[in-house]
């Protein structure tokens, strides 16, 4: 495969580096990179391994662009709103270059399509921001052996590291046990300052750039820890453990598993009551004033917001807000937040708090549009 003469002048930056050259830019062009998860961390690298040349790229997210994305997520625009973001991405990566093939999965991943959605793939860079994601993207890649480049961000922090490498660690062997749910609030929940994405997301960028062109020092077995207040790097060494489940000398997982149950997101189902969209719609339908809704989300959803009994109290502000809500426990009080994760959380606080009609929104508030 040679260079055409756009090629040439293209890439002529990389060209003229003596580690890259020709036959380095060959290689950008022959591999195939699947990102998973568009947003702060995903926007920057699909942006900058289109301009590198990547020759495929794979964009997973089942997600649509919303106003409060755009502090971070650098792909998309005001105009973007409410259009999908795999969608939005493929049309702004093809027009900066058109060497790099698009495909787009417009779905959440999961247990069940994780495996013929990697299949394709030679590297899978994690952009993902829930750890019951994040265990599956580590397990798919180390049951494929595919090399994960592996980021999160979280307020003014950062880190990035490369999982599932023969001679490095995987994930599970960092964070044997996820934390309890709620135990961690999200960005959605702590907040996270904007350019942080794109300096984690450009570590992860670099680290795959230089692993297809197999030049310089890797960060297998090493993780890079980023403080935006202090403006330090940390590298730290983290080792394999021989005993982890999945990657190690006997290793007990051999299929994957459901990753919400295992990070404690199914965990007690039967105390938690969930209904489904249908359900939902037609209880507030026929009985609309037995009910109040209880947004636990970053930011007010203005369209649900015109049902008469609705209330936004993000999660973190749950307990400082109780006696706000005392006065509606002689209603139900149905609960949901973008996913249908932070509701539960919210759940078991406001039963800790003698609430006891709740019901959470399976899948979060899409369901209610």
């Amino acid at each position: 495969m040679s260079l055409d003469a756009n090629q040439l002048r293209r890439y002529s930056r990389h060209l003229l580096l003596p580690e890259v050259g020709v036959s380095g830019q060959q290689k950008l062009l022959k591999a195939k990179v699947l990102i998973v998860g568009l947003g702060g961390l995903g926007c920057p690298t699909a942006i900058y391994l289109a301009a590198a040349g990547i020759g495929k790229l794979g964009l997973v997210d089942f997600d649509i662009v919303d106003e409060s994305n755009l502090q971070r997520q650098i792909l998309y625009t005001t105009n973007d709103i409410g259009l999908s973001k795999v969608a939005v991405a493929a049309n702004k990566i093809s027009e900066l270059n058109a060497d790099v093939e698009v495909e787009i999965f417009n779905e959440r991943l999961t247990s069940k399509n994780s495996k013929d959605i990697f299949k394709n793939y030679d590297y899978i860079i994690d952009g993902t921001d829930n750890f019951a994601t994040r265990y599956l993207v580590n397990d798919t890649c180390i049951l494929m052996k595919k090399i994960n480049f592996y980021g999160s961000i979280y307020q003014f922090e950062g880190s990035s590291t490369i999982y599932g490498h023969p001679k490095g660690p995987c994930y599970r062997c960092i964070f044997p046990i996820p934390p309890k749910p709620g135990e961690i609030p999200s960005c959605s929940e702590a907040g996270v300052i904007g350019v942080l994405a794109g300096q984690i997301a450009l570590t992860q960028s670099m680290e795959l750039v230089k692993f297809i062109l197999e030049i310089g020092e890797s960060l297998v077995g090493k993780l890079m820890i980023y403080d935006a207040l202090e403006m330090s790097w940390n590298k730290i060494k983290i080792h394999k453990n021989l005993e982890c489940p999945i990657c190690g000398e006997n290793p007990s997982i051999h299929q994957l598993i459901d990753y919400e149950e295992f990070c404690g997101l199914r965990k007690n189902n039967n105390d938690i009551i969930s209904k489904t969209a249908k359900e939902i719609q037609e209880m507030i339908q026929e009985s609309p004033n037995e009910y109040v809704l209880l947004d636990v989300g970053d930011s007010i959803n203005l369209e649900i917001a015109e049902y008469a009994n609705y209330i936004n109290i993000p999660l973190d502000k749950i307990l400082s807000n109780i006696k706000e809500l005392k006065v509606f426990q002689d209603k139900t009080i149905i609960v949901f937040c973008k996913y249908g994760i932070s509701s539960r959380s919210a759940i078991a606080l406001l039963k800790r708090n003698n609430f006891s009609n709740l019901i959470n929104v399976e899948n979060g508030f899409q369901c209610l549009e």
